[in-house]
């Protein structure tokens, strides 16, 4: 019998119920596991004894801000970390980002962009692909990437999992004139995997679909 893998598992640390509850619910209706903290104590607690692959954190909580809880959790695991705030001022989002966290959204949210962030934090391996702030890291060392480079792996991120044509990415990344030109295709994937791949001859993430297109991979944590 093939194994199954097990779904991943976001631990939402929120201290206001009602707010907890609707994220847990929505969350689990996706397929997530998910593990619910009141407070950073807790939310510590359970990362610290429970398999976590995602954090959701809100920075007011009770016991201490939130920013002093990723900083903690950044010495010891890279899981990508996605802070939930009705803070919108530009200094405490950067001072958020700045503690490691990899993205930010605002309250209040709706469901279906909640869900597209957790989408949009996408974990490669040790690479990680921030498509709101058109930035790659690798092993938390930001990567130099062309502007064209950049759209090549964006628009496949767009679709992470799912093939994307070469005529497709032909005409998103260099316009509809060309669309008949793959050697520019093969030529700039080739250069993209030198910088994500740890052997870019067998490429683990960035993947040839024969005769069709690419698709980007993200690893299951």
């Amino acid at each position: 019998m093939a194994a199954v893998s097990p779904p991943v598992q976001v631990l939402v640390v929120e201290d206001e119920t009602p707010i907890r509850r609707l994220l847990a619910t929505t969350l689990q209706a996706e397929g997530y596991g998910v593990l619910e903290a009141a407070s950073a104590a807790e939310g510590e607690t359970l990362a610290a004894n429970r398999r976590v692959d995602l954090f959701l954190i809100d920075l007011g909580l009770p016991d201490r801000e939130g920013c002093e809880l990723i900083r903690e959790l950044r010495q010891w695991t890279a899981r990508p970390i996605l802070v939930l705030s009705a803070r919108s001022h530009e200094q405490q989002k950067f001072d958020a980002l700045d503690a490691g966290a990899d993205d930010y959204l605002t309250k209040p949210f709706g469901v279906a962009e909640l869900h597209a962030r957790l989408r949009v934090a996408l974990r490669l391996g040790d690479v990680s692909i921030d498509l709101a702030a058109k930035s790659v890291q690798r092993a938390g060392v930001p990567m130099h990437l062309t502007a064209t480079q950049w759209r090549l792996l964006e628009v496949p991120a767009q679709h992470a999992g799912r093939v994307v044509t070469a005529r497709q990415l032909l005409r998103e990344v260099w316009g509809p004139g060309h669309a008949e030109q793959g050697h520019y295709l093969r030529i700039y994937v080739r250069q993209l995997r030198q910088k994500l791949e740890a052997e870019p001859a067998r490429p683990v993430y960035l993947r040839t679909d024969t005769g069709i297109g690419y698709r980007l991979l993200a690893d299951t944590p």
